[in-house]
Formats: structure tokens, C-alpha cells, sequence
């Protein structure tokens, strides 16, 4: 069906994060080399979300239009979820930090959150399905994603899907920081088609970072209004480590596949997400809404509500402190589930192990499994593959 994953060696890239979504305006972008344009679609008319949408169009290419010189940059007044507050001494909404300036997240107190090994469930999953596993972000580290999958016998030495009815859930952000993004992408198209003629499953959820390479295509330089001044997917998608070998291997079957991901899915009694936010309740009161949303938005083609999607999904650290638990009840009350499982923030920043991404203060990401906390009500799977930390691939339910 695809092209198999990609060959050549793995280098790890120093790159920036996406901490907090910034304005991106104080620096302006110069243009990059000329993007291959994908065939031009007819692009659907705008329409107000549906509950049940019909299947969206090929996504469309737009021409980078002219860089501005200057933007002018205002402070955003948007209101957030108790839960998306800036703690106390971080800096405000907007701020991006650089690779040397990342903050350390200090805890309360000892015990208030715990890693946890795993004791996968040996209960058979419902519908005569097999156990469920899930994937943190891989962000292009495409032979740390084949030995996690080897490990726990999903696929073999050979990278075929080797776990027969198993179901495998990859919770968002494929590309960017990592050296082989696109072949991440045909890895797992690849494997849904093998597991799912094996009577399995492989699907995918949207992350952050596939809405910043989808408006980086579409958008290019287009200034959006990013709620903190004007902004471009372009500048957005280089300062969070997009990668020039993905934009140029990219090609519109992987267009496609990513502007038709789920936003969030509920697997035996767990809620998938990839961010740990509480706006996805913006887009809907059930996954159906939250997804068909979603999708309809893509479709619609128009730069500041995809900015807008994205920035919203940027969002995170809704589940941690004093109103973690309260957000996360939230999510499940509106959607289902007893627990959230989501990527995004990476488990070392959650814990403050590390002060920054390159670990030039003598500190090593440790992450032995995912992160239990919001008073057990969440599980983080970005185990910070980015950071020298871990690719978590996880089977559900965890036992803590």
C-alpha cells in the first residue's frame, strides 16, 4: 500500500521544543528553499461542523505567500482551563524556550506522582480482539520505534507485524526533531495493513506536530493570527525541529493519512489523547463530535482555524498540580473512560529531571516506564526519545 520505511542512518538533531505555543513574531522567517506543491484539489465548500462528516478531500497545497518584515506582537488576554494555568514563576502564554533555557518543574513534594512497571493484563480483550498496546511520540526516531515494537513482539527482525489479533495505538506526533519522520509514517501505515489482515489492529491518533506539518504544507509562510500577534506554519514547523528531508519526502498519500487521524478514541476504559489538555471539550460533547470536528476543519483549508486547532492542541500540563485531577475528570465525564493516556509532555519534564533538551547540565532523562498521576487518573507515554530519554511502547492496563 506504501513505500516501506525509510533507509539510512539514525542521527540524533539538536532541536527546539514546543513548550508553549509561541507568537513566533519577534524573529522573522526567511523563506526556504521552494516546496513541491502537490496536484491542486478542488477545495470543499465551508461548512459549519456535522456530526456525522463525510470523508474529506485530498488536502491542498497552497504557494507560500511573501514573508512579512515585522509583526507586531500582542499579549494574549485568552482565557484557559484551571488546569492549562502557568504555575507560579514560569514565564506567560506565548514564551517559547530555547534548548537552553528549558524550566525545570519543581514538584510539591516527594510521592505526589510515581513511574510505575508493568504488569500487562493477561484478561482477553473484548470482541475476541488481543491486548492493547500503546506508542508515546517518536518524533522520526524511526530505529528506536523498531526496537521498541521488537521488544514486546509486535513486529519481527524483520519489521513485520508479528502479534497476530494484538491492538497497537500510536498516540500522535510522528515527525519533526527526528531524523526520519516520513519513514515513522510508512512504518505504521504499513503495519495497519498487516495487523489488520492479521486480524489486529495499528491505528493512529493526531498529535500537535502532524497539524504543524499539515499547515507548514498547505500554509507556508500565509500569516495567521496566532492569538499573540501574527504568526506562519512555516516559522512555527522550523523552530519546532521540522526536518527538510521530511518536506521534501513528503507525498500526498501521507497528506492524507494524517488529515483523517482521530483527535481521541476510548479503548477499554482508556481515554487516547495525544495532549494533555482539556480543550479538545472546545470541539465536542462526544469523540464522534471531537473527531468529525476535527477533520471538517482540515477540510475547510483555511489557515487561522488550523492555526487556531493547533495552537489549541499545543496546550499542556492540564493534569498535573492542584486541578490535574479535576481536569481529567472532566475529559472522562464527557467522553468515557476511567483513565486519560496521552503523550506530548515528555515524563522527564513532568518529573523535573532534566533543565534542557541536550542535557548540558550534566542530567539524563530516566524513564523507566509511563507516568501515573492526577491521583492515577492519567498516564504520560512521552517517554522524551528526543531527549536521550525512552520510546514507550506499552502494553494497557498498566498496574500500579
Amino acid at each position: 500500500m506504501t513505500q516501506g520505511a525509510g533507509q539510512g542512518p539514525v542521527v540524533r538533531t539538536a532541536t527546539l521544543r514546543d513548550f508553549r505555543v509561541p507568537p513566533y513574531a519577534q524573529v522573522p522567517v526567511q523563506s526556504q528553499e521552494p516546496q513541491s506543491a502537490a496536484p491542486q484539489q478542488q477545495e470543499p465548500p465551508s461548512a459549519a461542523p456535522q456530526q456525522h462528516a463525510p470523508q474529506p478531500q485530498e488536502p491542498q497545497a497552497q504557494q507560500p505567500q511573501p514573508q512579512p518584515q515585522r509583526f507586531q506582537v500582542q499579549q494574549s488576554t485568552e482565557p484557559g482551563h484551571p488546569g492549562n494555568a502557568v504555575p507560579e514563576g514560569e514565564t506567560p502564554d506565548g514564551y517559547t524556550p530555547t534548548a537552553r533555557d528549558l524550566p525545570v518543574i519543581s514538584r510539591s513534594g516527594p510521592g505526589d506522582t510515581v513511574q510505575v512497571q508493568i504488569n500487562p493484563s493477561e484478561t482477553p480483550a473484548a470482541d475476541g480482539l488481543g491486548p492493547l498496546y500503546v506508542v508515546g511520540d517518536v518524533h522520526g526516531y524511526l530505529d528506536e520505534l523498531h526496537a521498541a515494537l521488537t521488544e514486546q513482539g509486535l513486529i519481527d527482525a524483520d519489521g513485520q507485524w508479528a502479534a497476530g489479533n494484538a491492538r497497537l495505538w500510536f498516540l500522535g506526533d510522528f515527525t519533526d526533531r527526528g531524523p526520519d519522520g516520513i519513514g515513522v509514517i510508512d512504518l505504521v501505515m504499513r503495519l495497519s495493513a498487516e495487523a489488520a489482515a492479521a486480524g489486529g489492529y495499528c491505528k493512529a491518533l493526531m498529535g500537535n506536530h502532524e497539524l504543524l506539518l499539515l499547515g507548514a504544507k498547505r500554509f507556508g509562510d500565509t500569516p495567521v493570527n496566532s492569538g499573540a500577534g501574527t504568526a506562519t506554519f512555516q516559522a512555527a514547523w522550523l523552530l519546532n525541529g521540522g526536518q527538510k528531508s521530511d518536506m521534501d519526502r513528503l507525498q500526498d498519500v501521507h497528506l492524507q493519512w494524517m488529515a483523517r487521524l482521530d483527535a481521541i478514541e476510548l479503548e477499554d476504559e482508556h481515554l487516547l489523547m495525544h495532549s494533555d489538555t482539556t480543550a479538545y471539550l472546545e470541539y465536542g460533547d462526544s469523540i464522534e463530535a471531537v473527531n468529525d470536528t476535527v477533520r471538517e476543519t482540515l477540510t475547510r483549508n483555511d489557515a487561522d482555524e488550523c492555526w487556531d486547532l493547533f495552537r489549541k492542541f499545543t496546550k499542556r500540563f492540564a493534569f498535573r498540580d492542584d486541578g490535574g485531577p479535576q481536569a481529567v475528570r472532566e475529559l472522562l465525564s464527557a467522553y468515557g473512560g476511567r483513565r486519560v493516556v496521552h503523550g506530548h509532555s515528555p515524563i522527564p519534564y513532568l518529573l523535573g529531571e532534566v533543565g534542557t533538551e541536550d542535557g548540558e547540565d550534566g542530567a539524563r532523562p530516566v524513564v523507566e516506564g509511563p507516568h501515573v498521576y492526577a491521583d492515577g487518573l492519567a498516564i504520560a507515554m512521552d517517554g522524551g526519545v528526543t531527549m536521550a530519554g525512552k520510546l514507550l511502547v506499552v502494553e494497557l492496563p498498566l498496574h500500579d
